[in-house]
C-alpha cells in the first residue's frame, strides 16, 4: 500500500500482524517519533551546520531515511534484509531523491564508514548497536528503545542484563526507564572517550527516544560520568532522594518516615535529559504537513518547560497515599508556586509534575487545605 507522511510518499507492505512477520516492517504508530526526528534534525542542522550525513541504521521500509533525504540530508538506508533494501531503493526513487542503500549489519558498516548522525531504532534494546555508534559517529546519535518493561523494572532481570543497572518499577517508572537508558548509553560512550549531551529525550507510547550530541574528548567523557548516580525511593511514604557516583550508599531506613522499605535504582542518569532551548527549536521546526504536528508541538512545549529534577510525582498517587481528594492540576501547581517552590507539568502523564519540594512540603503547600 502507499502512504504519505510529511513531504514524502512511500510504498509499505501490508502488515499481517502487530509483531515481526515475513513482511518488511512498518509501524504507523511511530509517526510521532518520525515527525519529531525530522524536526530534531532540522534543529540540529541550525546548531551544527557542518553535519550533513545521516545513517538510518535499521531502515526497513526506509520511511525515516527517505524523510531525512527529502529534508536535505545525505542519507544512507541500511538493513540486513534484501527485501527491505530493495524497498528502500524504490522509495527513494519514488520521491526522486538521492540516497545510498546498504545491505549490511550496521555494526560492520559503522566500523568502516563515518557518519555525522546515526539513527538506531531496533526492535527491543538498542544496546547491541551502541558501541559501534559511539566509536564511529561524529556528531549526533539518535536512539529508540522499545523494551520499556526491562527499562522500567517490570522485567527486572532482563533490565539488569541488558542495561547493567538496577531498574525499579515506581510510579515514575517511565522516567526511571529513560534515565536507565541514558546511563547505559553514556557509560558506553565513555569507554571510547566520548561525552554525551542529551539534547531531547522523551518517553512516549511505550518507547523511549533520545538524541545525544557527542564530544570526542576524554575530559568530556569524565564530565558525562559525573552525571550518573542512584535514586533511593521509599515505598512507604514515597520520599525519594538521589546521590551522584557509580557506587551506591543507600540509607538503611527512610530519612522521612524511618521505614525500611527503601529501593535503590541505578546507575542512573541524574543530569538534564533535554536542553530546553533546543527542544523549543525542535517545536519551531514542526511543520503543518506532519500528521502529528499538534501532538508534537504540545510534547515539545511541555518538555521544554519541565524542571530539571531526576524524578517526578503523580498527584493522584500522592492523594491515594494520603487519603485525600485530588484537585485540578493548575490549582495544585499554583499552590506549590505560591508556597515558593518551583513546579512544572511533565510529559509522563496528565497528573504528573516536577518540583524541588519534598513529599511533606508538597502536602503542606498544596493539599492540606484542599
Amino acid at each position: 500500500m502507499e502512504i504519505r507522511e510529511g513531504a514524502v510518499e512511500i510504498e509499505v507492505p501490508e502488515q499481517e500482524s502487530e509483531g515481526v512477520d515475513d513482511a518488511v516492517f512498518f509501524n504507523p504508530v511511530q509517526e510521532l517519533n518520525r515527525d519529531l526526528t525530522v524536526a530534531t534534525l532540522r534543529a540540529y542542522r541550525d546548531r551544527e551546520p557542518r553535519a550533513s550525513s545521516y545513517l538510518d541504521a535499521m531502515a526497513a521500509s526506509g520511511i525515516r531515511g527517505v524523510r531525512a533525504a527529502a529534508d536535505g540530508w545525505e542519507a544512507t538506508l541500511c538493513d540486513t534484509d534484501p527485501d527491505a533494501v530493495a524497498l528502500c531503493k524504490r522509495n527513494l526513487a519514488r520521491n526522486d531523491l538521492d540516497g545510498e542503500t546498504a545491505q549490511r549489519d550496521v555494526n560492520a558498516l559503522l566500523h568502516e564508514e563515518l557518519y555525522d548522525v546515526v539513527d538506531i531504532d531496533p526492535f527491543g534494546t538498542p544496546i547491541p548497536f551502541a558501541d559501534a555508534a559511539f566509536a564511529n559517529v561524529r556528531n549526533l546519535v539518535c536512539v529508540t528503545a522499545t523494551d520499556t518493561a526491562p527499562l522500567c523494572g517490570a522485567h527486572f532481570h532482563s533490565g539488569v542484563r541488558k542495561y547493567s543497572a538496577i531498574p525499579r518499577n515506581t510510579e515514575y517508572h517511565g522516567e526511571i526507564g529513560m534515565r536507565i537508558l541514558l546511563s547505559a548509553l553514556a557509560r558506553t560512550a565513555a569507554r571510547y572517550d566520548v561525552g554525551v549531551t542529551p539534547l531531547f529525550s522523551h518517553a512516549t507510547n511505550h518507547y523511549v527516544r533520545t538524541y545525544l550530541e557527542l564530544d570526542h574528548r576524554a575530559t568530556d567523557a569524565n564530565e558525562t560520568i559525573e552525571e550518573i548516580g542512584h535514586i533511593h525511593h521509599c515505598e512507604d511514604c514515597l520520599h525519594r532522594e538521589h546521590e551522584h557516583g557509580l557506587i551506591a550508599h543507600p540509607p538503611e531506613t527512610c530519612p522521612a518516615c524511618e521505614g525500611n522499605r527503601v529501593l535503590t535504582a541505578g546507575p542512573i542518569w541524574l543530569g538534564a535529559t533535554s536542553e530546553s532551548a533546543f527542544v523549543v527549536r525542535v517545536g519551531d521546526h514542526v511543520t503543518d504537513d506532519m500528521g502529528t504536528a499538534e501532538t508534537a508541538r504540545e510534547l515539545t512545549a511541555t518538555i521544554a518547560a519541565e524542571l530539571d529534577r531526576p524524578t517526578h510525582y503523580d498527584q493522584h498517587r500522592l492523594c491515594r497515599q494520603w487519603g485525600v481528594t485530588a484537585i485540578g492540576m493548575d490549582d495544585f501547581l499554583d499552590r506549590l508556586r505560591a508556597a515558593g517552590y518551583g513546579a512544572s507539568r511533565t510529559h509522563f502523564g496528565g497528573t504528573t509534575f516536577k518540583t524541588e519540594a519534598s513529599v511533606a512540603e508538597i502536602r503542606a503547600a498544596a493539599l492540606d487545605d484542599g
